[in-house]
C-alpha cells in the first residue's frame, strides 16, 4: 500500500495496517534547525528522511497562481495591518453600494502552472491542495475582527455581501483549479481558525449563519470532484465539530491538543467513527519539552484513542525553532510503528 493508498484508506474510514503521519510545515526559521540535525538539504529529503505520507501543496501561496498586472495579491490586507483588531478598509462599510466599489480579486489573473507541475511530480504520496481559501480570516481583515462581530449583529446584509464576495471569488477559482489538477488531487485541505485555547471564536448561532451556508458549498463542491475534505481549524471547535461533520468535513485537522475538549479521549468518546483526524501531538508543551521516549508514549497513547483512521501530525503544522528535531524523529517513529 502506497502512502497515497494509505492516507486516501484511512480519510475513508477503512482499515488499514497502520496510522499516517504528516511532518507538518516547519517555519521557515525551524528548516535550517531541522536540516543540520537530519543532514538535509531541502524540504522535500526533510519530508522523506522522516517518511511522511502527506504532501500539502496549494495554488494559493505560490507567486506565480495570481499574476496580477498591478502586483497586487488576492486577499493581501493583513500584510497592512498590526492587528487583527485594527479596523479594515471596509470597517466603516453600511452600504452594499460601497461594497460594490471595493477592489475585489479577479479569477482571470490566475495561472496554475507552476502548483500542476509540483503535483505532478508529487510520486505515491497524499496530494492535499486547493485554494488554502481562509475566507473567515479574509473578512475580519476587510472589516477589522471587532466590526465583523459587531457588524454580524447590527448590519448582517452588509456581513452576508462581503461573504458573498470573498468566498464567491475562491469557489471561482477552485472550481478553474480542480478542473485542471483532475485526479492529480487526492484531498481538499482548506484553512480557517474558528476556535481560541477555550471556545469558538463566535456563537454557534453566528457560526451557523455567517460561516455553514458557504462552507456547505465549498465541501459539496470538493465532493463533486471526488476529493476528500481535510479541515483546518486550530483552537476549540468542539461545539461544532457534529455541524462541520454534517457540513461535510471528511478530516478535521490539527486537533489542538491543550485546546478546551480537544483532547484525544473527548474526540475519540464523542465522534471516532465519523470523522477521521490528523495531528493530536501536542506542540504547545509536549514537543517542546519532552523526551523523545516521553513523546513515543503519548504519540503510542494518542493512536490508540483515535486510530487507525488517524494521520499523526504535530498540534499546530507550522514547527517552531523551540520543537527540537529529536522530538520529531520519535514522534515519526512511534506514527509509523
Amino acid at each position: 500500500m502506497t502512502s497515497r493508498e494509505l492516507i486516501r484508506a484511512i480519510i475513508n474510514g477503512e482499515s488499514v495496517p497502520r496510522c499516517g503521519f504528516w511532518l507538518g510545515n516547519p517555519h521557515p526559521d525551524t528548516l535550517p534547525i531541522y536540516h543540520s540535525y537530519f543532514a538535509t538539504t531541502t524540504e522535500e529529503e526533510l519530508h522523506r528522511k522522516l517518511n511522511d505520507d502527506f504532501r500539502w501543496i496549494t495554488p494559493q501561496y505560490l507567486d506565480s497562481t495570481y499574476r496580477h498586472p498591478e502586483g497586487k495579491g488576492i486577499f493581501d490586507v493583513w500584510k497592512r495591518r498590526k492587528s487583527h483588531g485594527e479596523p479594515g478598509p471596509l470597517a466603516d462599510c453600511e452600504d452594499l453600494s460601497d461594497i460594490e466599489k471595493y477592489d475585489w480579486p479577479n479569477p482571470d489573473f490566475l495561472d496554475f502552472t507552476e502548483c500542476i507541475k509540483i503535483l505532478k511530480n508529487a510520486g505515491d504520496l497524499y496530494r492535499a491542495s486547493g485554494f488554502w481559501m481562509p475566507f473567515f480570516h479574509d473578512i475580519m481583515d476587510l472589516f477589522g475582527m471587532e466590526n465583523y462581530m459587531v457588524k454580524m449583529r447590527t448590519n448582517p446584509d452588509i456581513v452576508h455581501a462581503v461573504t458573498d464576495n470573498v468566498c464567491g471569488f475562491y469557489y471561482e477559482a477552485n472550481k478553474r483549479f480542480f478542473e485542471k489538477a483532475g485526479d492529480l488531487v487526492d484531498g481538499f485541505f482548506f484553512g480557517n481558525d474558528f476556535g481560541t485555547q477555550t471556545d469558538l471564536l463566535l456563537a454557534p448561532d453566528q457560526f451557523e449563519e455567517f460561516v455553514l451556508p458557504w462552507f456547505r458549498k465549498f465541501t459539496d463542491q470538493a465532493h463533486r470532484y471526488r476529493y476528500q475534505v481535510i479541515l483546518h481549524s486550530c483552537g476549540s471547535v468542539y461545539r461544532v465539530v457534529d455541524r462541520l461533520i454534517e457540513a461535510g468535513v471528511d478530516c478535521l485537522h490539527p486537533v489542538q491538543a491543550k485546546a478546551q475538549n480537544m483532547d484525544a479521549q473527548t474526540l475519540a468518546r464523542e465522534f471516532k467513527g465519523r470523522i477521521a483526524f490528523m495531528g493530536g501531538i501536542d506542540t504547545q508543551d509536549l514537543l517542546v519539552h519532552a523526551s523523545p521516549e516521553e513523546v513515543k508514549t503519548e504519540v503510542r497513547r494518542v493512536k490508540k484513542l483515535l486510530g487507525p483512521n488517524l494521520i499523526v501530525s504535530p498540534s499546530h503544522e507550522a514547527l517552531l525553532p523551540n520543537v527540537p528535531p529529536q522530538n520529531v524523529q520519535a514522534m515519526s517513529e512511534a506514527a509509523l510503528e
